[in-house]
């Protein structure tokens, strides 16, 4: 089914449910990951741990979102986008909620890595889902938007570290973590799978493809130079988010601020997320993925070195603020432009699989991090690293990535 049919058979009324319905999943996924950065400090000195356990603690979810969007991906070619988003919001959920039980490292550690596997499923579920629902003239913009719910997300989790938990304890917020579970029962009715898969999915009904065939079809001649760009665009940027962003309130403390204090600056650095997003889904329709990704990735890097380097307050929170403008609006670009690069059989395991690697650096960063400043190595330092990743992403979509804007998807 080509792209016209598919906007026909998507008014503009229920294409905007539909991105409302799984953003709002994107927005809860969004506050379980924020609330760990704060967790993480407030655990930090309820639990007396270390700088490597609160890396260990921090990386964990990481771990199960490489699992988990791996399997979720290649399940959802296999099953459908509707179930696997299902499923991998209830899985998330009900271990968020069981985390505020936790009562050691080693049992919070265990729930972080099933959340973290079902949190890591959806993104790259829904980011599909609604890049097949949506036209061409409007697909990456919608994807753009749906990531703009992230930054809704991680202004809740900054609000709920803010005023929940100094005043009752970080197992409240992740309580309120469990809520996504209910809104599964509305997703169930409200969300269906595209047109253009239901039709793939018939047209190949019978035929069993394997995982071995699957991972490999990826890695076919025509579709291998985009997979290398997008594994090693999505490395960078997850390595450089969750080494940065999951540290903020803790590097924040370290550079002499109050825990309360460290919450409200890491507050007003979030909400520059939104307008990061906002402007990237103008600008993405306009000039382009490429461009977008290039140029909000090269701002992210010099944001970065700002901000290690920053000695005054004001200078740190305006380096804060870029920082989080851009690097959420490079995230945007780079979950409208993957599910682009694949055709329907395959697309929801290419975005899977280069989400999964991208974990990789999520698993990596924070523990890193952790041991760098158990190491006493300065956070200038620290952030200098993330510049020359974020930079080596840049020139892996400026040199090896194709241009899709306006383009019809694969069939």
């Amino acid at each position: 089914m080509g792209a016209t049919q598919d906007g026909q058979a998507f008014a503009k009324p229920k294409q905007r449910k539909l991105l409302f319905s799984a953003g709002l999943s994107w927005m809860f996924d969004a506050m379980d990951v924020g609330i760990i950065s704060f967790i993480a400090a407030a655990l930090a000195a309820e639990w007396s741990l270390t700088p490597q356990q609160t890396g260990l603690f921090t990386s964990i979810n990481s771990v199960g979102m490489a699992f988990g969007a791996a399997i979720a991906g290649i399940m959802a070619d296999k099953f459908g986008r509707r179930a696997v988003l299902l499923w991998t919001l209830l899985i998330f959920s009900i271990a968020s909620g069981l985390s505020a039980a936790a009562t050691s490292l080693t049992v919070l550690l265990i729930l972080r890595f099933i959340a973290g596997f079902g949190l890591g499923g959806e993104l790259p579920v829904a980011s599909t889902l609604v890049s097949e629902s949506v036209p061409a003239k409007d697909r990456g913009r919608a994807v753009v938007l749906l990531e703009s719910f992230w930054a809704a997300g991680w202004i809740a989790a900054a609000l709920i570290a803010y005023f929940i938990i100094p005043k009752y304890g970080w197992q409240a917020a992740f309580l309120i973590g469990a809520v996504p579970a209910l809104y599964a029962l509305y997703l169930r009715k409200s969300i269906q799978d595209p047109p253009r898969y239901l039709e793939q999915a018939a047209q190949r009904k019978g035929q069993k493809i394997s995982f071995r065939e699957r991972l490999a079809s990826v890695w076919m001649s025509e579709h291998r130079r985009s997979t290398i760009m997008l594994w090693i665009l999505w490395f960078t940027v997850v390595f450089s988010y969750y080494g940065m962003f999951l540290w903020l309130p803790s590097v924040m403390v370290i550079k002499g601020f109050s825990l309360v204090k460290s919450f409200e600056y890491v507050l007003i650095m979030t909400l520059a997320q939104l307008p990061g997003y906002f402007t990237a889904a103008y600008f993405i329709e306009k000039f382009g993925r490429k461009f977008v990704l290039v140029i909000y990735l090269l701002a992210t890097a010099a944001s970065a070195a700002w901000f290690g380097s920053a000695t005054s307050e004001g200078m740190l929170i305006t380096a804060g603020i870029c920082l989080s403008f851009f690097n959420l609006g490079a995230w945007g670009g780079m979950y409208a432009y993957t599910p682009e690069l694949y055709p329907t059989k395959v697309r929801s395991t290419g975005v899977g699989l280069a989400a999964s690697f991208g974990r990789v650096g999520g698993i990596i960063a924070p523990f890193l991090v952790g041991m760098l400043v158990a190491r006493n190595v300065e956070i200038g330092s620290i952030f200098w690293l993330f510049f020359f990743t974020i930079v080596i992403g840049a020139l892996a979509v400026m040199w090896l990535g194709t241009e899709t804007k306006g383009k019809e998807l694969l069939d």
